[in-house]
């Protein structure tokens, strides 16, 4: 088979790509018995985020933190990637904890750490979310100024809650140099990707797949070259999609709009990019160097790390759809 060149992973959550090997042991007792071993089903959207939540009170220390992040780099570069921008919601962690700094700047170490040890490029993105307070956005945003590693910030969470109230957080997110990038038209509809783009100022839809309900926008996204975050076992796996063949994944690239391939929430569901890559190969005969080099050009990527992915795809032109 072909071989993939190395790819960007654009939307994938730190605390939601977290061993559960390593959750069970830095949890301990405390660890909830129906994950142990990583048996979860979630029954709703909002069951989601209450069993994520359990997982992210298991990180306490910063050796936590560190520990987390050293491996979520050696697991990227086993399936594939060669840069990623993780997503971290380092404000919550701080406030949930007490010192507002200190989980960003362990992950921050963990991740050169890893980097380095696995031969990974990477940035980070701070999410906050929709549901919580404008000063923790705000929280976000001073923790993203302080660190060059980390490059956009954005939010997540239920996007039945408006991303209005946070538009001064992010009009001066843009004017400090950072990126932005929301989750839009995952949960809700067109409105939500309208309002992500207009009044949060987003560069890529974190999912965007609902862009589709509405062809004006649809052709907006188009031609402003607003690349979505798409991550279709994700999307069934929270009951927003039917099933993996129902996924939308062709008819938005038969519609002309930029998408690249990402997890979300990996260990959640059991999933991998190099997963992810063979499915869309599977069910929609997708190409697959096409994908790669999109989450390239997506990426907030620095134009050497660019240039180097880039290179590596030149060298295996086959243009055969298939993962090694």
């Amino acid at each position: 088979m072909t071989e993939l060149p190395p790819v960007a992973h654009l939307h994938v959550h730190l605390e939601s790509a977290v061993r559960w090997s390593t959750l069970a042991e830095i949890a301990g007792p405390d660890f909830p018995d129906h994950l142990r071993g990583g048996e979860h089903r979630f029954t709703s959207f909002s069951d989601f985020f209450d069993q994520n939540q359990l997982v992210r009170d298991c990180l306490r220390r910063p050796e936590h933190f560190h520990r987390v992040a050293v491996e979520f780099c050696a697991d990227q570069v086993a399936q594939g990637v060669g840069y990623v921008e993780v997503s971290f919601t380092a404000a919550a962690h701080g406030e949930r904890l007490g010192d507002l700094g200190m989980p960003l700047a362990a992950v921050l170490d963990g991740l050169a750490e890893g980097g380095e040890r696995y031969g990974l490029d990477w940035n980070v993105i701070l999410d906050t979310s929709r549901r919580r307070s404008v000063e923790r956005a705000w929280r976000t945003l001073d923790l993203a100024r302080k660190h060059d590693r980390v490059v956009a910030v954005g939010l997540a969470g239920d996007e039945d809650h408006p991303a209005a109230p946070f538009a001064a957080v992010f009009a001066e997110a843009r004017e400090a140099g950072l990126h932005i990038v929301h989750h839009a038209g995952e949960a809700a509809g067109a409105a939500s990707i309208r309002e992500a783009l207009d009044v949060g100022l987003t560069e890529r839809l974190g999912h965007g797949i609902r862009v589709l309900d509405d062809p004006d926008l649809t052709a907006e996204v188009r031609e402003r070259g607003i690349p979505l975050e798409v991550c279709p076992s994700s999307n069934v796996a929270l009951g927003f999609v039917p099933s993996y063949a129902e996924h939308p994944l062709p008819r938005l690239r038969a519609a002309g709009l930029t998408v690249t391939l990402n997890t979300d929430i990996p260990e959640m569901i059991h999933t991998t990019l190099r997963d992810e890559y063979a499915a869309a190969a599977e069910v929609f005969g997708a190409d697959l160097h096409e994908l790669a080099r999109a989450s390239v050009d997506a990426s907030f990527a620095d134009p050497a790390t660019k240039a180097r992915l880039r290179s590596a795809a030149a060298d295996r032109a086959p243009r055969t759809p298939s993962w090694p």
